[in-house]
C-alpha cells in the first residue's frame, strides 16, 4: 500500500468515528438512547426505556384507594384525561406507576398514559422535554380488571425530590365507579378527550381535589435506600392542611429527614409516603363490597407491605375506633389489632413506630368515657407493649393547662385535627433516629 493510500484510509476511518460518535451523543442528549424526535405542537415525543443507572426502587409517593367516587357509577371518567398531580419525597432516574380499579365493576381500559415533571406549582403544564409515554408489558394500553391493579413498565425520567409530577391516564369507556382518594389536599386536573401527552396544560380546564386511579409512584433512586410507610387516618391524610402547600405532617417529616441527610447526620436515607385515609379504623371496614375505607387490618398488605422499598412503618391509628363505636370501644381490642399489624410487619422484616392518640375534647364526638379509652390505649403504647418505638403526639400537641384538648394554636378549629402549625409540630417531635432499622419489640 502506498503512503498516499494509507493516509486516505486513515482519514476515512477517523471521519466514520466522528459521525458515529455524533449520532450516539445526540441520542443520549435527548434522554432516549436514540435520536430525538421533533415534537408536534402542544405535544412531546413519548417513549419507554430501560433504566440507565443503578439504584434502589422506592416509593416516592403513594396513596390508598379509599372508596368508589360518588356519581361515577354510570360514566366514570370515560372520554376524559385525568392528570393527577403528586408530590415526591425522593429523586430518581426512572419511574413506574401503579393504577387501581379496586372499586370498578367492569374492566378499566387505559389506552394511553404518561408521566412528566410539572413545570411549576399549581399547574397542569409539563416541564420542557420531560413528557414520557408509559407502557404496560411493552404495550401502550392496559386493561385493569375489576378489583385489580397494574404496574407500568419503568421509563427513564429525572424525577426531582420535593417536586410535583404529572401522571395522566385516558380511558375511552366507563369501568363503573372510579377508584379514588377523596382528600388529596392537592389540585389535579381533567381535560376532555385524549390529551394525555399535552405539555401545555391548556386543555386541562377542570380542577379537582381528588386523586383517581393512581396509587403509587415508584422511582429508581440513587439517593434513597428504602421507604417509610405511614399508615393512618384523617390526621395523617392531612384533611385540614392547606391545599397545595404540602403541609401534612408526613411532608414536613420528609423534609426534616433529607435536611438531616444533607447535614451529614447519621439518619437513614428513606422516602416517606402517606397511606392515611380519613375516618380509617384499625378494626372495622366501611360499607360496601369491596368496602369503602377498608380498615388498617384489611389494607395492610396492599398499602404497607407491598410498597416498594418498605423498611419502616409508622402507625397512627385508633382514634376513629373510639369515636365511631356506637357503644364504648374496648381498648384491649384496639391495642390487640395494632399488635397484629406489628406482627405482620415483623414477619416481613419491617420496624414499626407507633404514635399515641391525641386529645379531642371539644369535638362533637367527645365524652369523658371515650377519653378514658384513649388514655388506656396510650398507656399501653407508652409502656412499650405495642410498638417497637413510640412517638408521643399526645404529649406534644395537648394543651398543658387542659390536657384533654389540643393546644389552641395546634388546633384547626374542630378540636380533633391539627392546624398547619400542629402538623409541623408532629413532624418536629418525631425523633429521626427512630427510623433506623434496629430493634423489634418482643410482643
Amino acid at each position: 500500500m502506498t503512503r498516499r493510500h494509507g493516509y486516505a484510509l486513515l482519514t476515512a476511518i477517523v471521519t466514520l468515528i466522528v459521525v458515529v460518535s455524533a449520532a450516539i451523543y445526540a441520542g443520549i442528549a435527548s434522554g432516549t438512547g436514540r435520536l430525538a424526535d421533533a415534537p408536534a405542537a402542544g405535544r412531546a415525543p413519548g417513549h419507554s426505556a430501560a433504566p440507565a443507572s443503578s439504584g434502589t426502587w422506592v416509593a416516592t409517593w403513594a396513596t390508598s384507594p379509599a372508596a368508589a367516587e360518588p356519581g361515577t357509577a354510570t360514566n366514570g371518567m370515560a372520554g376524559r384525561s385525568v392528570r393527577n398531580v403528586v408530590h415526591t419525597s425522593v429523586a430518581g432516574t426512572s419511574a413506574r406507576i401503579t393504577l387501581s380499579n379496586l372499586y370498578g365493576r367492569a374492566p378499566l381500559n387505559v389506552t394511553h398514559a404518561s408521566i412528566a415533571v410539572a413545570a411549576g406549582d399549581a399547574t397542569a403544564a409539563a416541564a420542557t422535554r420531560t413528557m414520557r409515554r408509559l407502557t404496560f408489558a411493552g404495550a401502550r394500553s392496559v386493561v385493569v380488571p375489576p378489583g385489580g391493579q397494574v404496574t407500568s413498565d419503568s421509563v427513564r425520567i429525572a424525577v426531582p425530590r420535593g417536586g410535583d409530577v404529572l401522571v395522566t391516564t385516558y380511558s375511552p369507556a366507563s369501568s363503573g365507579p372510579v377508584t379514588y382518594h377523596p382528600h388529596a389536599r392537592q389540585i389535579s386536573y381533567v381535560a376532555q378527550g385524549d390529551r394525555t401527552e399535552d405539555v401545555t396544560g391548556t386543555p386541562y380546564t377542570e380542577r379537582t381535589s381528588v386523586w383517581r386511579y393512581l396509587t403509587s409512584l415508584d422511582v429508581l433512586s440513587d439517593e434513597a435506600e428504602g421507604t417509610v410507610v405511614v399508615l393512618g387516618d384523617s390526621i395523617t391524610d392531612g384533611v385540614t392542611a392547606t391545599v397545595g402547600a404540602d403541609r401534612r405532617w408526613t411532608d414536613v417529616l420528609s423534609g426534616r429527614l433529607w435536611a438531616a441527610v444533607e447535614d451529614g447526620r447519621d439518619v437513614p436515607r428513606y422516602s416517606v409516603v402517606n397511606e392515611g385515609i380519613s375516618g380509617n379504623q384499625v378494626l372495622s371496614d366501611g360499607l360496601g363490597r369491596p368496602s369503602d375505607n377498608p380498615s388498617g387490618l384489611s389494607r395492610f398488605e396492599r398499602d404497607v407491605l407491598e410498597r416498594a422499598g418498605a423498611k419502616v412503618v409508622v402507625i397512627d391509628l385508633g382514634i376513629n375506633d373510639i369515636l365511631r363505636d356506637p357503644r364504648l370501644a374496648d381498648p384491649q381490642r384496639i391495642t390487640g389489632g395494632l399488635r397484629t399489624l406489628v406482627t405482620r410487619a415483623h414477619a416481613r422484616g419491617l420496624k414499626v413506630v407507633g404514635a399515641t392518640l391525641m386529645p379531642f375534647e371539644g369535638h362533637r364526638g367527645y365524652t369523658p368515657a371515650r377519653d378514658a379509652v384513649r388514655q388506656q390505649v396510650n398507656a399501653e403504647i407508652r409502656g412499650g407493649q405495642v410498638f417497637d418505638a413510640v412517638v408521643d403526639f399526645d404529649r406534644a400537641l395537648r394543651d398543658p393547662y387542659a390536657p384533654r384538648r389540643l393546644r389552641g394554636d395546634y388546633d384547626s378549629g374542630d378540636h380533633l385535627h391539627p392546624s398547619d402549625l400542629g402538623y409541623r409540630e408532629m413532624a418536629e417531635v418525631f425523633e429521626l433516629k427512630l427510623l433506623k432499622k434496629a430493634g423489634q419489640a418482643q410482643l
